[in-house]
């Protein structure tokens, strides 16, 4: 094996455990984020702390009576899917508009948490990026 090849191989090796690594830990913050949904085992942010844009878009979503609970759902689903790596490109396009709706939240209406918004987009769009082969023909033109 020539040192080129062996330089090569590493870095695919690299590039490999780094997607694993984020896939898993994705899918951890996901599922535990999902599973609180249901359960409310972490403890909610002080409404008083927040701007509050963000405690009326929290509230109308609550309000609905359905839509906290449906992206509760989705995001157990997707993130048990991603820790056990079946199904990833589903499990990423099902998390794909929650992960838009996270960032522009924190964007535009609660920006003190936008350090992890982009975190997590970063994650989203490295984990399309790394199953690209996938999404391929799902995004061919016929």
């Amino acid at each position: 094996m020539t040192t080129a090849t062996a330089t090569q191989t590493r870095k695919f090796a690299l590039g490999r455990y780094a997607t694993v690594v984020t896939r898993v830990l994705t899918g951890l913050l996901f599922a535990t984020t999902g599973l609180n949904g249901f359960l409310a085992f972490m403890p909610a942010p002080d409404p008083a702390s927040m701007a509050a844009e963000g405690v009326a878009f929290s509230a109308a979503l609550h309000a609905t009576g359905y839509m906290l609970q449906l992206t509760s759902g989705v995001q157990l689903l997707a993130g048990v899917l991603l820790v056990v790596g079946r199904f990833v490109p589903l499990a990423l396009a099902l998390l794909a508009p929650v992960v838009v709706n996270i960032f522009l939240f924190h964007v535009f209406l609660e920006p003190s948490g936008v350090v992890v918004a982009v975190l997590v987009a970063a994650a989203e769009i490295g984990l399309a990026w790394a199953y690209r082969d996938r999404f391929r023909p799902m995004l061919q033109a016929r």
